[in-house]
């Protein structure tokens, strides 16, 4: 007999290369993670938050070693005691037995093989089990809710922190036992003790003990899944109008978890009985019993009382459950305290009814944030590396001892609007480092109607361009660091004395002196931050000393995330003015995915709107599901320091409160908010979103009614052109920030609210209007105003058609287009309850197309009421076209007087005839505007007959009267190019 061959010596040589090249993949990989260890290290140090890296490091690292040590430990057991109770002599079965080679080279190797495959796998295990740090954290600083599960009476606190975490030991473990059963398979394979020779093969006593008993004891554990699975039934979602556990769940799945449980017992110890017995033929009929009653018991009882007893009378047997779900959501959502006022939303007030609701009135927002970023840039850029956000913000102010809510928007630096010589490395990251100050405009002013001045109307009244600042909007450090559009990196700071090099204005530089950055100035740490960025210029530049610090991680959202990364975030941080100094505000969530009998709802989903269509995906953050959700931190992040502060918002959670407990010291008290802070808290958009989501169901109280969804509503879908990106399903509409009067309480003063309006299931009629206010007295107190079930009040798709499809809105707003030369926007559609009615407010918006310069103004602004309709270029001139009389608690528009009659409609940049009488006229501009009416007339008349001629005729003699108009008035000529008649 031939002995086996081993395995062939390696020389001296390719063991030393072999060494070497394995010290090398491990700095290349363990290289680039000690750096990134080191950049978070000190960036957290210069946030003062070190204490949050350092427990999430501490938990992560027990998890690795407790991981590690099970998995591991067990194995390197298992393989202990297979190898030392293997057989003494092992029959090869030929020369050619594989088994023999393998026995051979381990044998040979028995240090390397016995110590290196546990620790490898608990290598890998441990670095699997560190993940979940959050689970742990929670387990070990849970506190208690103070209410207790309708099934179970056991506190919430169970599911929401200590089942979890049992859920996690336990999948762990099952794990543990698995590889150690594999382990010790191979093992007694490998030694002899498990032979597949002959018809049964050979098992030896040694190795059925070992199995068995490892055997046993994942049954034991498959036992204690049992017990844990009874709880985990009151999130069931077998049914799918509701989650919770269903009566299907409650009397026949928890009595076979049950009778499972005990099944299993049996099956363990048949298997530890095994150790004791030769053959194998008791846990085999145990796990045969286990398997075939997880079938009859576990799976084909519950389905047959579902479909027998259950669904026959689902009505009945689900009240229950039904009315448990409906009390739990509204806990977990906060849905229990919402002031419900039944609403007629067809009262027919007068005029006078009308003019006395001034609080909503005379606050009527004209401005869309979400469509005059363009115009903010084109008005207010400065320079071309300055930039807004796509979408800007609503904030409110008090002015005068009055509310006025302003749209604002920080103006940031934008590397990508660097150009030339600008984006080489020193101008990009040590010049230009900053941006410049807030820029703010009343919501519900313009500076003029856009057929009254030149082309230039229709835009925003900016704060900065007016002498006389208000002081809640006088900003004493101007400079921005840290902002939403700062992709980069920068570094600042300069020893005193020193030229100052960053970009300030064109006549001046500055040098930071601000709490923000990473010290820079020792060797140690440039060489570092240039192999972090791979910049060798971090390392050799001349301009980088002692006193440098570099900024990164800029964008407020980032940095709160960064040192509470147990929050989700709001989508939506907004800059605010607060004692002077420009800070950003970002809404914190605490959630659970566990709430017994609670709603569970896909964040992502609920918080996608037509503004957020989350193209290419929801954030990674939302993209789950929850059934608890408070708004419990507000934070802040000051955009000149970088300083970020956690503020206990709902200090009542029990979520913040255990992660209190497991960050001390990071969560500043309520108490310490400061009163000028506090004022420009908003209600948050993606919490009122899953809210309003879930009251179009949990609005109903009677299980009933509940189950055959007849009084369901809906979140009406965007009838803007954005909204219907969403193809055949239309995005829904968002929920708009407001400065009016309480909904359903006349003669209130204004006040700040979040609202939408909602619609029948599948029926575009109003069912509820909602509304949340973000004053500091009323924060939070929601109000539905509830239509009558019957009503036909008319919602926002119904009436976007009526404006749209009115003739002569139809007509004007093709002149607006001018045959395609300018392009037409509609605003947001504002839902607002006046006197028992509601009133629908659109802007619509006029942008000179194919012009890179180009920017959206207010043209035209549209109003519903009553199944009337009015469209001028001034809010009061619409207002008195349905409600005669109501304009005048409008604030006027400089040098414009409202007018009840229609008025014809101008292209943005072109005059029309003036609203005054001719007479009041000199006899140059009364011809002038003469001549714009006949020009508007004529091309009116070839708009409707299709004569593309005539149109030609009509707009060159309209483009040579307002030429003649401008010269009348002592105004300079805009040239404007001649259009090409149509057709040739």
């Amino acid at each position: 007999m031939r002995p086996p061959v081993g395995a062939p010596t390696l020389t001296r040589r390719t063991r030393i290369l072999l060494v070497l090249a394995g010290l090398l993949v491990l700095l290349l990989l363990g290289g680039s993670r000690l750096i990134n260890f080191y950049v978070d290290w000190l960036w957290f140090g210069e946030v003062g938050y070190r204490g949050v890296f350092a427990t999430v490091l501490f938990t992560q690292i027990v998890q690795f070693l407790v991981g590690a040590l099970l998995i591991g430990g067990l194995v390197a057991l298992s393989l202990w005691i297979a190898y030392r109770t293997r057989p003494v002599f092992v029959p090869v079965s030929g020369p050619e037995d594989p088994i023999a080679r393998y026995r051979t080279v381990i044998i040979q190797r028995l240090r390397l093989f016995g110590i290196g495959i546990p620790v490898v796998i608990g290598v890998i295990a441990g670095l699997a089990a560190q993940g979940d740090w959050e689970t742990v954290q929670q387990f070990l600083n849970s506190t208690p809710f103070g209410i207790a599960d309708p099934e179970f009476g056991i506190d919430i606190s169970f599911y929401a922190f200590q089942l979890p975490f049992l859920r996690y030991v336990l999948d762990w473990l099952f794990v543990a036992v698995a590889i150690a059963f594999v382990v010790s398979l191979i093992t007694h394979y490998i030694f002899g003790g498990i032979r597949l020779t002959g018809r049964a093969g050979q098992v030896s006593s040694a190795a059925r003990a070992q199995l068995a008993i490892l055997a046993g004891v994942f049954v034991l554990l498959k036992a204690a899944a049992y017990y844990l699975d009874r709880y985990e039934l009151l999130f069931s979602n077998r049914s799918p109008l509701f989650t919770g556990a269903t009566y299907t769940d409650l009397n026949a799945v928890m009595p076979a978890k049950l009778i499972l449980l005990f099944i299993s017992i049996i099956c363990a110890a048949a298997f530890f009985a095994a150790v004791f017995r030769r053959n194998l033929q008791l846990p085999a009929i145990a796990t045969v019993l286990l398997v075939l009653s997880s079938v009859l018991i576990g799976a084909a009882w519950p389905q047959v009382l579902q479909q027998f007893s259950v669904a026959p009378n689902a009505q009945q047997r689900e009240a229950l459950s039904i009315e448990r779900n409906i009390e739990a959501t509204r806990q977990a959502f906060g849905l229990t305290n919402i002031n419900e006022i039944p609403y007629s939303g067809q009262a027919n007030a007068s005029p006078a009814e009308i003019r006395a609701e001034t609080a909503t009135m005379s606050n009527i927002r004209l401005l869309d944030p979400a469509k005059i970023e363009r115009t903010f840039t084109q008005r207010q850029q400065l320079r071309a590396f300055y930039g807004f956000p796509s979408q800007l913000d609503i904030d409110r102010y008090e002015v005068d001892g009055k509310l006025q809510d302003f749209i604002v928007a920080v103006r940031e630096l934008d590397t990508s609007g660097l150009s030339g010589n600008q984006t080489e490395w020193i101008n990009q990251h040590l010049v230009y480092t900053h941006g410049n100050g807030i820029v703010t405009a009343p919501a519900n002013q313009i500076n003029a109607a856009l057929e009254d001045s030149g082309g230039q109307g229709g835009l925003p009244v900016f704060t900065q361009d007016s002498p006389d600042i208000p002081e809640s909007l006088q900003v004493t450090e101007p400079r921005t660091y840290y902002g939403e559009l700062i992709d980069t990196y920068s570094i600042v700071g300069a020893p005193e004395g020193a030229p100052p090099m960053e970009y300030d204005t064109d006549t001046e530089r500055y040098t930071y002196d601000g709490q923000g950055g990473v010290p820079l100035g020792n060797i140690f740490n440039r060489l570092v931050f240039a192999l972090f960025y791979g910049e060798r210029n971090i390392l050799f530049n001349s301009s980088i000393n002692e006193e440098s610090k570099i900024m990164y991680v800029r964008d407020p959202a980032d940095r709160v995330q960064a040192v509470a990364p147990w929050l989700t975030l709001d989508g939506d941080p907004y800059p605010a003015v607060v004692d002077g100094r420009i800070t950003w505000i970002v809404d914190g969530y605490t959630t659970l995915e566990n709430y017994p009998y609670a709603e569970r709802t896909p964040l992502g989903e609920s918080t996608t709107d037509a503004l957020q269509p989350g193209q290419g995906g929801v954030r990674p953050e939302l993209d789950r599901d929850i059934s608890y959700l408070r708004n419990s931190v507000k934070a802040t992040v000051d955009a000149y320091h970088g300083t970020v502060t956690l503020y206990a918002f709902d200090e009542s959670d029990p979520v913040l409160q255990t992660w209190m407990k497991a960050f001390p010291g990071t969560v500043r008290p309520a108490s310490e908010i400061s009163p000028s802070l506090r004022a420009h808290f908003r209600y948050p958009e993606d919490q009122f979103k899953v809210q309003r989501e879930l009251l179009t169901r949990y609005h109903v109280d009677n299980p009933g009614d509940f189950f055959n969804n007849v009084s369901f509503w809906n979140v009406p879908s965007d009838p803007s052109p954005q909204g219907a990106a969403g193809g055949g399903n239309a995005l829904p509409q968002p929920p708009y920030y407001i400065l009016a009067g309480t909904p359903g309480q006349p003669g209130s003063p204004p006040s700040f609210q979040l609202t939408s309006a909602l619609v029948f299931q599948q029926r575009e009629f109003l069912s509820a209007y909602l509304s949340v206010s973000s004053d500091p007295e009323t924060y939070g107190q929601m109000t539905l105003l509830r239509l009558p079930d019957n009503t036909t009040t008319q919602g926002p798709q119904l009436v976007q058609s009526a404006l749209v499809s009115d003739p002569d809105v139809s007509q004007e707003i093709g002149l607006l287009s001018r045959n395609g030369q300018s392009t037409v926007d509609y605003g947001n559609l504002l839902t607002l309850p006046v006197a028992g009615d509601l009133l629908f407010v659109e802007p619509v918006y006029i942008e000179r197309a194919n012009q890179e310069v180009s920017y959206p103004q207010l043209a035209r602004v549209l109003v519903f009421y009553n199944g009337r309709v009015g469209f001028h270029p001034t809010l009061a001139g619409a207002l008195d076209q349905v409600l005669p009389g109501a304009g005048d608690v409008v604030p006027n528009i400089p040098g414009q007087s409202p007018s009840p009659g229609p008025q014809q409609p101008a292209e943005a940049g072109t005059p029309a005839a003036p609203t005054a009488p001719p007479g009041t006229m000199n006899p140059q501009v009364a011809a002038a505007a003469s001549a714009i009416q006949q020009a508007i007339e004529d091309l009116r008349a070839a708009n409707q007959s299709g004569d593309f001629a005539a149109q030609g005729r009509a707009l060159a003699a309209l483009d040579a009267a307002v030429n003649q108009f401008q010269e009348a008035n002592g105004q300079p000529v805009t040239p404007t190019p001649t259009s090409p008649t149509p057709g040739g």
